[in-house]
């Protein structure tokens, strides 16, 4: 525990070491910033009944933003240290390759963690100015930021997949930007099938991450979306695993 807790330390250490650490904090303070003006500036104008975590996560800057900070949060984690030639000196050290694999993993959610904080200050200010404690419940605040705490480990995990294939930081992050997106994209075609496409329908409306989000911002919290994103994260990190174990297959 000791040695994954110093992996987790120095995976997270790293962002706040490096220009993209801070790179990515300034872009997504400036969408949620540039989000929240528009919101306040379209409800003056037009009231809504939705709750506000489910109208910040209607607007295309929560994606953006999700599209964007996953592959910079993860493209460094495996391809770095392969490009700079610590990857075998790490993977000879008492540790397990799993344990490598979680703690690049964990440093990389608690980066994307605090990446989100200042989201909830900008909830409770529109909040304490609306004078309308319905606005935004405590509950929907928790079920939103679980959806979006269980959203982020499929795409952070997607990542750590990517960084493990390659050396190089640039082609991580692009295959975790085409993947991300395309992620997004699958959800997109449950809308265009009806029910009576049968289990293609119920197939796609249970990889819908749009749909599963809308239900967490809405302050529902569906075992069905639980399941879905802890099997992806499980499973992309599996993979991941697997890649690493794959160097002693080498002659």
């Amino acid at each position: 525990m000791h040695a994954f807790c110093t992996l987790v330390r120095r995976e997270l250490g790293a962002h706040f070491f490096s220009w993209t650490g801070y790179v990515v904090i300034a872009a997504v303070l400036f969408l949620i910033g540039f989000s929240f003006h528009s919101l306040i500036r379209d409800l003056n104008t037009e009231a809504t009944d939705r709750p506000l975590t489910e109208v910040f996560y209607l607007t295309m800057y929560f994606w953006v933003i999700l599209w964007i900070a996953a592959p910079v949060i993860t493209m460094r984690s495996f391809a770095q240290e392969k490009y700079s030639g610590t990857f075998e000196t790490l993977m000879t050290t008492p540790v397990s390759d799993l344990q490598v694999v979680l703690a690049k993993f964990t440093g990389a959610m608690l980066f994307h963690l605090l990446m989100w904080l200042p989201l909830i200050g900008c909830l409770f200010i529109i909040r304490h100015f609306s004078h309308d404690s319905s606005v935004l419940k405590p509950a929907t605040i928790i079920s939103t930021f679980t959806g979006m705490l269980l959203l982020g480990s499929v795409y952070m995990a997607l990542g750590c997949l990517a960084s493990s294939l390659t050396r190089s930081q640039i082609i991580a992050a692009i295959l975790t930007l085409v993947g991300g997106i395309s992620l997004s994209l699958l959800s997109l075609v449950s809308l265009t099938l009806t029910s009576k496409a049968g289990w293609q329908a119920q197939l796609f409306s249970y990889i819908d991450l749009i749909e599963h989000m809308q239900d967490f911002a809405r302050g529902v919290i569906d075992t069905r979306a639980l399941v879905f994103f802890v099997s992806a994260t499980f499973f992309l990190l599996f993979l991941t695993l697997r890649v690493i174990e794959s160097r002693r297959w080498k002659p």
